[in-house]
């Protein structure tokens, strides 16, 4: 498959806060170095997210030379280091996401905590990925293809705090065969950030990733986990938090998933075979299976 190439790159340092685009990243165990690397949870340690709180969109998420930076368009921001100050400045808070409860993350301390539930309306706290986090991916989620090294080694596959897997993948002409859609039935085109993903590929046929079974991007191969079941999150604007119906309701005429109808994918969920290296604009794409 020539011509196929990696030609979008996004992070997002803060999980359901405003993503950055990158033209190179390294790669480590948990995916993407500064991905979904800190959350936000309330008080009893329960991420949260813009599928309720659509105005966490509006905060931005970067790392400078400082650490992690949260800032708005309205308020001064907030800086957090990216580790603990040694042993004694940690501090450990069990939170959860999704079914994975008790999770052992780092409390960011009072500061960014005041910063965001001043934000977001709602009292909060910011989680951190130390030393003694732990998020193994589960066994069902693994590719188990004959021949696939991943299905081996259960134990060994790990992720950050993002929703399900360390990589989501779209493709370019995925996302404009359905602007073309919306365009058809007056409905304004939508920017490649509706739908968080960390790895846009260009120079393949719409929708040709679902078809994928392991890809290798540069020197790094991938497993596919699955489709990527979408939310209300992809109606929502990711720089003014605002809210309406599309794609989901022009999604749901077409890409609904044949054994669990109530599903809508758009996109693959990927899994690293190789733990390090480096993904850069304009990397190859070869389909190993």
């Amino acid at each position: 498959m020539s011509g196929v190439r990696l030609s979008g790159l996004y992070f997002y340092p803060v999980k359901s806060l405003r993503g950055v685009a990158a033209d190179s990243v390294e790669v480590d165990s948990l995916g993407i170095v500064g991905d979904r690397r800190f959350m936000v949870v309330d008080e009893s340690g329960r991420f949260l997210t813009q599928r309720t709180l659509p105005c966490m969109a509006t905060v931005k998420a970067s790392i400078g030379r400082f650490g992690l930076e949260l800032s708005t368009d309205r308020l001064a921001g907030v800086r957090v280091e990216l580790a603990a100050s040694g042993a004694y400045g940690r501090s450990l808070r069990k939170v959860t996401i999704w079914s994975d409860e008790n999770l052992a993350a780092e409390d960011c301390g009072d500061e960014p905590a005041a910063w965001l539930s001043q934000v977001l309306g709602i009292k909060c706290r910011l989680a951190r990925i130390g030393v003694e986090f732990s998020r193994p991916i589960p066994p069902h989620k693994l590719p188990g293809m004959p021949g696939n090294p991943i299905s081996g080694a259960r134990n060994s596959h790990f992720m950050s705090f993002a929703d399900a897997f360390p990589f989501l993948l779209l493709g370019e002409a995925s996302l404009d065969d359905l602007n073309r859609r919306l365009d058809s039935i007056g409905e304004r085109a939508l920017p490649m950030n509706r739908f968080r993903p960390n790895l846009v590929i260009a120079g393949s046929a719409p929708y040709a990733e679902d078809e994928w079974k392991r890809i290798r991007i540069g020197k790094l191969v991938f497993s596919v986990g699955g489709p990527c079941a979408r939310c209300v999150v992809t109606t929502t604007d990711q720089v003014t938090g605002d809210r309406g119906v599309e794609p989901l309701r022009t999604l749901s005429n077409y890409r609904r998933d044949p054994a669990q109808p109530a599903k809508v994918n758009f996109g693959q969920n990927l899994i690293h075979e190789i733990k390090s290296g480096t993904l850069s604009i304009g990397d190859q794409v070869e389909v190993l299976d």
